[in-house]
Parts: structure tokens; C-alpha cells; sequence
């Protein structure tokens, strides 16, 4: 029985190797569906507590917390407008670029007026 030499010079039947790479692919496809799993069952447009997925005029009515959240439609400047953070560049340093905004893009507010 021929037998293969692998890094480091240990030795292995050909079954175990044809084993490991088998387990290996399983685990890699099992990792790709659990993904497209999880993506499938994410929510666009809008946010969802407690089972409830808000969308619309009820997304743009939320409250400013200090973690943000950026939704469909958003500037930086309606939410500065919204929040009363005019320091939404300063404080955010991932934001390389105003206009470069997109939905989903977490941001710290630090309203500097009350709601």
C-alpha cells in the first residue's frame, strides 16, 4: 500500500488524506449554506423589533441613538438635520467620503440638542 508523505515529513495512508479532504469540503459547503441561510433571512428596507419590520415613514421617525444605523434614502445631512449632530464626519472616521453614505452603514451620533 502506497503511502504519502506530507509537510513537516509525517506519513499517511491515502484514506486518511482522501478523509481529511473530503471533511474539509464538507465543512466549506456547510459554511456557504449556512451564509446564503442567513442572508435569505435578513430584512431589506427597513428595521425589525420585536418581530415587527418597520419600514417607510415609521423608519424615518425613529429615535437617534448613539449608535446609527443608516436607512434607505439618508444623507448625512438629513441625519445631522434629524439627530441635531452637526459633527457626524468628525466623529465617524470610516467615512471617507459625504456622498459615499449607504444603507446599513453604522455611524455614531452625538446629538448635540435634545429630541
Amino acid at each position: 500500500m502506497a503511502s504519502r508523505v506530507r509537510k513537516g515529513g509525517l506519513r499517511c495512508p491515502p484514506w486518511v488524506a482522501a478523509a481529511a479532504d473530503t471533511a474539509s469540503w464538507c465543512v466549506a459547503l456547510s459554511l456557504v449554506a449556512l451564509l446564503l441561510v442567513c442572508s435569505l433571512g435578513a430584512t431589506t428596507g427597513g428595521e425589525q423589533r420585536a418581530g415587527v419590520v418597520v419600514r417607510g415613514a415609521a423608519l424615518s421617525e425613529r429615535a437617534c441613538e448613539e449608535i446609527y444605523v443608516v436607512a434607505e434614502g439618508e444623507t448625512l445631512h438629513s441625519i445631522s438635520d434629524k439627530c441635531g449632530d452637526p459633527y457626524i464626519l468628525e466623529q465617524n472616521p470610516h467615512v471617507h467620503d459625504p456622498d459615499d453614505v449607504f444603507p446599513g452603514l453604522v455611524i455614531k451620533i452625538t446629538p448635540s440638542k435634545p429630541r
